[in-house]
C-alpha cells in the first residue's frame, strides 16, 4: 500500500523544533504530543547551507531503537538518484513516554551509528532501557488512536503536518500491543483520563479506553476477552470492562454473568453498575412492550441511583442517572439530576508547541487526486459567512459541558421548548421570584446551593462555569451576558429584554413535536446562587417560603446552557422559517457552503436528523466537505440507509484523509467493517470497483476492507 506524502516544515533556526519540544516536556499532562520526525537537509549544489525540516507522525512502530531508526532512514533516502535536489545529514525521532515522562529520541547520523536515549522534564539526558521502551510502545499505539482523525477532518486540521499510520495492522502486531497492555495494565492510571473522567482509576484511565476503542473498530472481541478474562482474576474491578466487550460481541448474557458476580464481590463498584444502567437503558429503547420498557427502566435507574451513590464527584454517573429519568419522561427530575453534574473544565490534548516555520511544503500524492476534493481548500476561505451563525456557542462546547447540552437538547426534542420552561420554572428558584420575596421577607439563612440541590452537588466555581472553552476573555464576555440577561429579565428591564429579542421572535417559529408552530420565548434568568448567599448574610431567619422551598437553586452553568440553547433555536427557527417562506415563494434560499456547514451541525445538535442531512446536502453541492459527508455517514450507519451511498461517501472520505497524510481512520476503519459484516466482503469490494472513480482512489478504500480480512472480520468469507 502506498504510504501517505511527507509534509515538510521549514526551520528558521536550526533544531528550533527540537528545542521547542524540550522545553514544553516539562507542561504535558497526558498521552503527550505527537512523535517529532526532524531532519537535517543540504542542498547538493555548493554553497547551501544545512536545512531543518520536521513533521510530526502517529503509529510508527516504537517498540525499539531500530524501528524508529528504520522510518528515519525510509525519509533519508526518499529522494536518492539523478532527480535528488538535497541529502540529509541526520534525523531525529522524538517519541513521548507518558508513564515515565520522558522523551525517547533516536538520532541516527548518515553516515554513522544510531544511538538512543532519553530526555526527562529538566532536560537532562538519560539511558534508554527496555522498560522505558515498552512503555513507550504501548503510548504510541495510544496516540494513533487517540490523535486519530474521525472523518470530519477537525483532527486533521488542528495540527499542520501529520502523517497517521495504523499501528496495528496484523495478529502478530496485536499480540505485541496486547502484550503490552496487559504488562503496564494496572499502571494505566498514571496516563490520565478522558475529561469525562474526574479522578482516573484501574478501569477509567486512557489505557483501557484505547483498548476498547481498538477492540470497537476492528472487532476482535476475542481478543478483548481474552484479555480481560486474565486481568479479572487479579482485580475484581476488570469485570466492568470484560462486560463491555462481552456486550460488543453481542454475549450479553455472559456479559450479565460476570457484572452480576464481580458485583457479589464489590457491590459499590461505580463503572460496573454504571454499565449495568447503560445495558439497561439500550434494551429498554428496543423493549418489546411498553411493560418491558418500563420494567427495564426502573432496574437501569436503580442502578444509575446507587452509582451516583457510589461516586458522587463523578459526571458520568450523574448524567446516566439524568438519561435513565429522561427515558422515562420525568422531566422535573431529569433537570435536577442535570443540575447536580459536578462539571470539570475540559483539558485538550497534548498538541505540539512550535515555533513559526519559515515555509510550509504540504505535498499531494497523485494517487489521492479527485477533482471534488482538491478544490476544497481554495474555495473554503473565500466564503462569506452570517456572524450570527460564527457565535453559537454550542459548537465550542467539548468534554462535560457537550455531554450536559445534549441531554438537554434530547429533552427539548421530545417536549418542546416552551414545555422545558415550565419544568425549569417548577424546578428552580426564578430571579424573578426570588426578588418578589425579597421585598416581603428575608431569604432564610440555612437555605443554600449545596443544601438544596441533590447529593453531590459542586460549587460553581469548581464547575468551572462557562470556562471550558478555555478562553479567559471569553469567559468574561460570557459571565458579563449572564448579567446582562439577568437585568432584563427584572420588572424594571422588561421593555429593554423584550425589544432585544424582539429580532428573532419575529421570525422564530418553530414546530413543536405536536406539529404545532410556536414561538421561541426568550428564557428568564434563574435567580443566582452567589446573590442568594449574600442575602442569607444579611436576612433575617424567618422561613416562610413555603413554595420557594421546594425549589432548588439553578447552578449558573446549567443556566448558560438554557442561553445557549436559546441562541441555539433562534438561529435554528429563523432559517427554516426563511426556508418555508423562499419554497412557498419557489425561489433559491441562498446560503455559502460554510453557511450550510454551520447549519447542518446545528439541526445534528439540537437531533433534527433530517433538517442536518438537507443542509449537509446543500454544503456538498457547492463544495466538498469532509465534515458535511461525515454527517451524512453518519445517518445512513443510524438508519442503514443505501449501501452504495455509504460506500460513495466512504471512499472520498478516505481519499481526503489519505490527502492529508492520514492512512488510518478508526471511524472509517468501523464503518467498513460493518457494511462488510452486512452485506459480505464480496458486495462491498463489487461495490467499491463498480464506482466511477479512478482506480487509485479505489485502491484506498479496497486497503481498508483488506484489513478487515487480515483480522478475519465477520463477513470476511463472503
Amino acid at each position: 500500500m502506498v504510504a501517505p506524502a511527507v509534509p515538510e516544515l521549514t526551520e528558521e533556526v536550526l533544531h528550533e523544533a527540537i528545542d521547542a519540544r524540550t522545553d514544553s516536556l516539562v507542561s504535558l499532562r497526558e498521552l503527550g504530543p505527537p512523535d517529532l520526525v526532524h531532519l537535517v537537509k543540504q542542498p547538493l549544489r555548493s554553497g547551501g547551507k544545512p536545512t531543518g525540516v520536521y513533521h510530526h507522525v502517529t503509529g510508527v512502530d516504537a517498540s525499539s531503537s531500530a524501528s524508529l531508526a528504520a522510518y528515519i532512514n525510509t525519509l533519508a533516502y526518499k529522494e536518492f538518484g539523478p532527480s535528488a535536489t538535497s541529502k540529509t545529514l541526520e534525523g531525529t525521532y522524538c517519541c513521548y513516554n507518558a508513564f515515565s515522562r520522558v522523551d525517547m529520541r533516536v538520532h541516527a547520523p548518515f553516515p554513522g551509528s544510531v544511538e538512543s536515549y532519553c530526555i526527562d522534564e529538566r532536560g537532562e539526558k538519560r539511558k534508554a532501557t527496555d522498560e522505558l521502551w515498552l512503555e513507550t510502545y504501548l503510548c504510541s499505539v495510544l496516540r494513533a488512536y487517540s490523535y486519530a482523525d474521525d472523518g470530519t477532518g477537525d483532527t486533521i486540521r488542528k495540527i499542520i503536518g501529520v502523517r497517521r499510520f495504523n499501528p496495528v495492522t496484523n495478529t502478530e502486531t496485536e499480540h505485541r500491543f496486547l502484550s503490552a497492555a496487559e504488562q503496564l495494565f494496572f499502571r494505566g492510571w498514571q496516563l490520565g483520563s478522558d475529561s469525562i473522567v474526574q479522578v482516573p482509576n484501574v478501569v477509567s484511565n486512557h489505557l483501557t479506553a484505547g483498548l476498547l476503542k481498538y477492540f470497537y473498530t476492528t472487532g476482535r472481541y476475542a481478543s478483548g476477552i481474552n484479555l480481560f478474562e486474565k486481568l479479572r482474576t487479579q482485580n475484581v474491578e476488570v469485570a466492568s470492562l470484560l462486560a463491555k466487550v462481552l456486550f460488543m460481541g453481542n454475549e450479553e448474557v455472559q456479559g450479565i454473568r460476570v457484572l452480576h458476580e464481580a458485583l457479589k464481590q464489590s457491590p459499590m463498584d461505580y463503572v460496573m453498575l454504571d454499565a449495568q444502567a447503560e445495558f439497561l437503558l439500550r434494551k429498554a429503547q428496543f423493549a418489546a412492550t411498553p411493560d418491558q420498557k418500563d420494567e427495564r427502566l426502573r432496574m437501569a435507574l436503580g442502578c444509575a441511583d446507587r452509582s451516583t451513590i457510589a461516586a458522587p464527584s463523578e459526571f458520568g454517573t450523574w448524567a446516566r442517572l439524568a438519561e435513565v429519568y429522561v427515558a422515562m419522561e420525568d422531566w422535573e427530575n431529569a433537570l435536577t439530576t442535570l443540575n447536580s453534574c459536578p462539571m470539570f473544565t475540559y483539558q485538550d490534548k497534548d498538541t505540539p508547541i512550535m515555533p513559526e516555520p519559515r515555509e510550509i511544503l504540504l505535498p499531494t500524492l497523485p494517487e489521492t487526486r479527485l477533482d471534488e476534493i482538491d478544490s476544497e481548500p481554495e474555495s473554503r476561505y473565500s466564503e462569506q459567512v452570517d456572524p450570527s451563525l460564527l457565535n453559537l456557542r454550542a459548537a465550542a462546547y467539548k468534554g462535560t459541558f457537550k455531554h450536559a447540552y445534549g441531554i438537554l437538547t434530547e429533552m427539548t426534542a421530545k417536549i418542546g421548548w416552551d414545555q422545558l420552561l415550565k419544568i425549569r420554572s417548577n424546578v428552580f428558584v426564578m430571579e424573578d421570584e426570588y426578588r418578589e420575596k425579597q421585598e416581603s421577607t428575608s431569604y432564610p439563612k440555612n437555605r443554600n446551593a449545596s443544601t438544596d440541590a441533590l447529593r453531590g452537588t459542586p460549587d460553581p466555581a469548581a464547575n468551572g462555569d462557562v470556562s471550558e472553552v478555555g478562553d479567559g476573555g471569553e469567559k468574561e464576555e460570557e459571565e458579563k451576558e449572564e448579567e446582562e440577561d439577568e437585568t432584563e429579565a427584572g420588572s424594571k428591564d422588561e421593555g429593554k429584554a423584550e425589544e432585544k429579542a424582539a429580532e428573532g421572535d419575529s421570525a422564530a417559529q418553530t414546530l413543536s413535536p405536536n406539529g404545532r408552530a410556536e414561538d421561541i420565548e426568550r428564557p428568564s434568568s434563574a435567580v443566582d446562587p452567589d446573590e442568594v448567599k449574600k442575602g442569607d448574610e444579611s436576612g433575617s431567619k424567618d422561613d416562610h417560603f413555603s413554595r420557594l422551598n421546594n425549589k432548588r437553586l439553578c447552578e449558573r452553568w446549567l443556566d448558560s446552557l438554557f442561553m445557549v440553547l436559546y441562541e441555539d433555536l433562534r438561529v435554528y427557527t429563523i432559517w427554516r422559517t426563511q426556508m418555508a417562506q423562499y419554497r412557498a415563494q419557489s425561489m433559491q434560499y441562498k446560503k455559502s457552503a460554510e453557511e450550510w456547514e454551520i447549519l447542518g451541525s446545528l439541526a445534528e445538535r439540537l437531533q433534527h436528523v433530517d433538517e442536518a442531512v438537507e443542509a449537509y446536502r446543500a454544503c456538498l453541492a457547492q463544495r466538498f466537505s469532509p465534515k458535511a459527508l461525515a454527517g451524512i455517514l453518519k445517518v445512513f450507519e443510524k438508519t442503514k440507509g443505501s449501501t452504495r451511498d455509504t460506500v460513495a461517501a466512504t471512499i472520498r472520505l478516505v481519499t481526503w484523509q489519505y490527502r492529508w497524510y492520514s492512512e488510518f481512520s478508526p471511524e472509517l476503519l468501523h464503518t467498513v467493517r460493518m457494511l462488510i459484516e452486512d452485506e459480505g466482503a464480496v458486495k462491498i469490494r463489487s461495490i467499491i470497483q463498480a464506482t466511477n472513480l479512478p482506480q487509485n482512489v479505489l485502491d484506498l478504500t479496497h486497503h481498508y476492507a483488506a484489513l478487515c480480512a487480515t483480522f478475519r472480520s465477520s463477513g470476511t468469507d463472503g
